[in-house]
């Protein structure tokens, strides 16, 4: 009953934690409104006008609609803010964190749980992507909840985990491009699966198995595809929606197998070397992992490799399986990709780091308590405990405030994050919704950027902060936009404001 109490506390603290780094000042932080963020908020607009929620969002190089649909929802709520749009990334953070900790429990014990759902609370990685309005946080939410009932399926024969596992699975195809390459981790998984049971079950246990599993796959199935349905329909229909975004792809390069191992020793380095150069992703050219989580990640990554690898079950065990193919297939998007190292395309593999880094934690803290055995063999074993415990308290009490500072301090507050989100952008809206409605407004788009409805996608911001998507919203508040070409050629009232918007 203690140590029930005892989990309960720690996963309560776990969440707090979760919930103070998502939502502490979230309307603050990061600052502007990137256009990417603004196009899923102008989306999710004309939603709330039409009611017409859709699979996919065709504009921007297309977008898989379900978190654009959840935005909605909450700009009904909350109305049109930065912050309303983030805050759906918010939540599903620290669902993640949730999740994780569920899954490293399924997988081991509750402690290991803990330890991986606390570093992926405070990771900067995951943090900062749970404050911005991007799709691909759904990614790493997705892949817990989805295996953490698919394994339950398979250790329990139980349809109804089964049937969930479906539902996660199927919404994965709602969710980010990344996730394509997801289903191949649960192929990988099944196979080493089956050839365990083969060999620990007698012949009528593993038949009696085997007709158990079967059916729960099949349910599986079917949940996935009647879930996924509408999205694989529209992809049928509309091929070009599946193939968006390829141009990026290091297959279209002329020295494919050159761009391709630069990929790969890029995406391997960037956890403790040099990660993402781009602002919006990570502090530029920073490892991913704070130098304390990379050290644990590295230690527990090998251990676990070194295990897996001597067979200390008599076979590859599925948890090992499963983490190791986990692992690399999700890091599959960031090999392909010409702009590697890219947290964005790779954040499916950063649960299952955090359960490497845990790994590696709780290896250096039963290091510790046997070290003190060692050199004082009079201690007690609860002298050893409380020393492992409390330099356990210090070090992650540590590892919040490193967190904290790289995100609140080092991040937040740097210019060029200030320009990587568009700041004037935002402030120019403002200035928009100060003017008097009866002021004809122009605003001039200089950019050569993707075309919106003909404009280019910087002034998505503008539009969503002004509430001008639509030509019959710019009407009624005298808020119209241009192109260049267009404001040269005069394609204006004289007796106007015009202002200026560079990307």
């Amino acid at each position: 009953m203690r140590s029930n109490k005892k989990e309960i506390c720690i996963f309560v603290a776990l969440v707090v934690i979760a919930i103070f780094f998502r939502f502490y000042q979230l309307d603050s932080w990061p600052p502007g409104l990137y256009p990417d963020e603004a196009m899923n908020g102008n989306n999710a607009s004309a939603v709330l006008e039409t009611g017409s929620f859709k699979v996919f969002y065709p504009e921007n190089n297309g977008r898989e609609g379900l978190f654009i649909n959840l935005q909605a929802i909450s700009v009904n709520m909350f109305g049109i803010h930065p912050w309303s749009l983030r805050a759906v990334s918010a939540v599903i953070g620290i669902l993640t964190v949730i999740g994780l900790y569920f899954l490293t429990k399924e997988l081991f014990n509750w402690r290991l749980g803990a330890f991986s759902g606390f570093l992926l609370s405070i990771s900067f990685w995951l943090v900062n992507f749970s404050r911005i309005g991007f799709r691909a946080i759904m990614l790493p939410f997705i892949l817990v909840f989805g295996f953490y009932f698919f394994l339950r399926g398979l250790k329990k024969a139980s349809f109804l985990d089964f049937g969930i596992a479906g539902i996660f699975w199927g919404l994965g195809a709602h969710t980010y491009i990344s996730y394509r390459v997801a289903p191949i981790i649960l192929i990988v998984v099944l196979i080493i699966y089956w050839l365990s049971i083969k060999k620990d079950f007698s012949l009528t246990k593993y038949k009696q198995t085997r007709k158990q599993i079967l059916k729960g796959l099949t349910l599986f199935v079917a949940v996935v595809v009647v879930v996924a349905l509408p999205i694989l329909l529209n992809f049928l229909q509309n091929p070009e929606h599946f193939l968006n975004r390829t141009y990026l792809s290091v297959f279209g390069q002329k020295n494919l197998m050159k761009e391709f191992g630069l990929s790969v020793v890029k995406t391997l380095g960037m956890f403790n070397f040099s990660g993402d150069y781009n602002w919006r992703h990570n502090i530029s050219g920073w490892p991913m992992l704070s130098l304390p989580i990379g050290i644990l990640f590295f230690l527990g990554f090998f251990r676990e490799l070194t295990h897996w690898l001597k067979r200390k079950h008599g076979h590859f065990s599925t948890t090992h399986t499963l983490l190791f193919s986990w692992f690399f297939i999700m890091l599959l998007p960031g090999f392909l990709s010409i702009e590697a190292p890219h947290a964005l395309r790779t954040i499916g593999v950063l649960p299952v780091v955090m359960i490497f880094a845990a790994q590696g934690l709780f290896w250096i803290i039963m290091k510790l308590y046997k070290w003190h055995a060692f050199i004082d063999p009079h201690a007690n074993i609860r002298e050893s405990r409380n020393l492992a415990k409390y330099a356990l308290i210090i070090f992650l009490m540590s590892l919040v405030f490193l967190e904290y500072h790289r995100y609140f301090n080092v991040w937040s507050k740097n210019e060029e994050t200030r320009n990587a989100f568009n700041q004037k952008h935002v402030e120019l809206a403002s200035e928009l919704n100060a003017l008097p409605g009866n002021i004809r407004k122009y605003v001039v788009v200089n950019s050569s950027s993707v075309l919106v409805n003909g404009i280019p996608m910087p002034s998505q911001t503008v539009m969503f902060l002004t509430d001008t998507f639509t030509p019959a919203k710019q009407s009624a508040k005298n808020i119209f936009y241009l192109t260049e070409e267009q404001y040269k050629k005069g394609d204006y009232h004289r007796n106007s404001t015009v202002f200026l918007l560079e990307k």
